[in-house]
């Protein structure tokens, strides 16, 4: 027997009119490419999303046709967010930070029709000029007085004169939930980027789980800033919960340094922001060095890699409450969010920070296992580790248009490609990546544990630990830092940094200071080109060695 209920379908076009109609007023604020900050409200963007699905109807487009999108955050991108999706078409957000070839392959292997980029962007399209021929058009998301010249692409059309003359109301289609609503790629890091493509129904469960209260908490009352980047994971659904709670949402734009950021935060009374620890070590740094406070954030969250617990503490500090979070694109992204139960109130501050730095437990509709290497589950004790897979109504049960990937050989599970431990109260903590941990002697070393002590050292700004070939052991650890401006770090204060707080055979060997440590195009530690920089110093080494003989 089945329920009698209405069959009303879980569309993107749902969030925007209902924002449009019962938070209205709501205000919209960016910091525009251009410079100058625009202003606008729920309604307005709904009224311009309109305009722009009636636009995107002239350009023959079929229903689930790709429409690229090369942009920062901002209202302009909002609007092709849902004048995309609703219209029934897939919004394929690009990530411009991926090499140009990448971006490239990207925008070949997604079949895109029409392609929007902000004016940033640009060189990046002149650079792929003779990539992008099959486009039907290529948009720039400026207005006329502000519309560049290209002699690569000589066509290219502005954005608000396209949606200028169309009308402002538009027919929302009623479809299948699960057709497909947007795409995002994976950074690559190890091979060609990989298409997750979510439907219409995985976004909009997202975005609902998302604003429960021990997850980011979202509501009415807040002014939100997305940090993380709207061509990242879709800004970690953040661009369809705050207007699905009625939130004021406060788009940064490309300026996200310390500066730049903690301005938007006073001026627009943020009270909640999101992004990844790159970001927030950049932002907090710059406040000590100005002696700097927020007067209205109240709450941040924290993913992308993991958080060292010394940033929950300096934020802490701030009278900040951090939720760190974890996901990845394949999971929508969020999956796991760090929330105190009742039983940590008891607690004292340094063991409540132990189970904050943890990745969180499972949000309801997502489902974790952890196993060893015999498959099977592994006790849920905090202590014994294994790798994660995850399933559930957010999570991609294939890439696109792509064969089989090793990640799904568990049939109905996607492995994560972590390593983690998970407590009683199912509380998960990574312990390193399959590929980054460290295996030594036949045991392994969390190269994340070893990094988040070397980050509580006032001299380091900055650590990555990566394994490097040992004869005996197998791998040894080594450590690489940034240091603070007048600081020095040397390889005879390891013991006192390590000792007392891990095994004695897990310190690291050694310890190579840089100027700078490479990211990924989402901001995290690039262990691949670390290593490179390890080997790199040692061959330097040796070379010297035998020079001095």
């Amino acid at each position: 027997m089945l329920g009698m209920m209405m069959n009303a379908p879980l569309l993107v076009s749902s969030i925007l009119r209902h924002a449009a109609a019962y938070h209205g007023g709501t205000e919209i604020v960016s910091k525009t490419v251009e410079g100058p900050i625009h202003r606008y409200s729920y309604a307005d963007l709904s009224r311009r999303s309109q305009k722009l699905a009636n636009a995107l109807q002239r350009f023959g487009l079929n229903h689930g046709d790709r429409v690229g999108t090369l942009a920062w955050n901002g209202y302009r991108h909002l609007e092709l967010y849902y004048g995309i999706s609703g219209s029934g078409l897939v919004c394929h957000t690009i990530n411009p930070r991926l090499f140009r070839e990448q971006i490239g392959y990207i925008i070949d292997h997604a079949g895109d029709s029409v392609l929007f980029s902000d004016l940033t962007f640009l060189p990046i399209l002149e650079g792929l000029a003779d990539k992008l021929a099959q486009l039907k058009a290529v948009i720039i998301l400026t207005d006329e007085a502000h519309m560049p010249k290209s002699e690569c692409l000589p066509n290219l059309i502005c954005y608000e004169r396209l949606i200028a003359g169309e009308p402002d109301e538009f027919d929302w289609p009623v479809f299948d939930e699960n057709t497909a609503s947007s795409l995002c790629y994976t950074s690559g890091t190890t091979g060609d980027p990989k298409g997750v493509l979510y439907s219409h129904r995985s976004t909009v469960l997202h975005a609902m789980a998302s604003t429960f209260i021990d997850v980011l908490g979202l509501s009415a009352s807040d002014s939100v800033v997305p940090v993380v980047p709207m061509f990242h994971v879709n800004a970690w659904g953040i661009p369809f919960a705050a207007p699905m709670v009625g939130a004021k949402l406060v788009m940064p734009g490309p300026n996200l340094d310390g500066a730049s950021l903690h301005g938007l935060f006073e001026s627009e009374k943020v009270t909640f922001t999101a992004g990844v620890p790159t970001v927030w070590l950049g932002l907090l740094d710059w406040m000590d060095g100005h002696g700097q406070k927020f007067s209205t954030l109240k709450r941040v969250a924290i993913g992308g890699s993991a958080s060292p617990p010394i940033m929950i503490s300096r934020f802490q500090n701030m009278g900040v409450m951090v939720r760190h979070a974890w996901g990845m694109t394949e999971t929508s992204p969020i999956g796991l969010a760090a929330a105190l139960l009742p039983k940590h109130e008891a607690l004292s501050a340094e063991q409540r920070l132990i189970v904050e730095s943890k990745q969180g437990r499972p949000l309801f509709g997502m489902e974790f296992s952890v196993v060893g290497a015999d498959g099977k589950p592994v006790a849920r004790d905090g202590k014994a580790f294994g790798a994660m897979l995850v399933r559930g109504p957010w999570v991609a049960a294939s890439y696109y248009n792509a064969e089989k990937s090793a990640a799904y050989a568990v049939d109905g599970w996607f492995e994560t490609g972590d390593v983690v431990t998970m407590d009683e109260d199912g509380f998960v903590q990574i312990v390193d990546r399959t590929k980054d941990v460290v295996k030594s002697g036949g045991e392994w070393i969390s190269s994340i544990e070893l990094e988040n002590i070397a980050q509580a050292h006032p001299a380091i700004k900055e650590a990555a630990v990566v394994a490097v070939p040992d004869g005996r052991w197998g791998e040894r650890p080594v450590l690489t830092v940034v240091l603070k401006p007048g600081q020095t770090f040397t390889r005879q204060d390891l013991p006192e940094l390590y000792t007392g707080k891990i095994s004695k055979w897990s310190i690291p060997d050694d310890v190579i200071v840089v100027d700078e440590l490479p990211h990924t195009a989402t901001g995290k530690l690039l262990k691949i080109a670390i290593r490179q920089i390890v080997i790199e110093e040692y061959a330097k080494r040796s070379a010297d060695a035998e020079l001095n003989n």
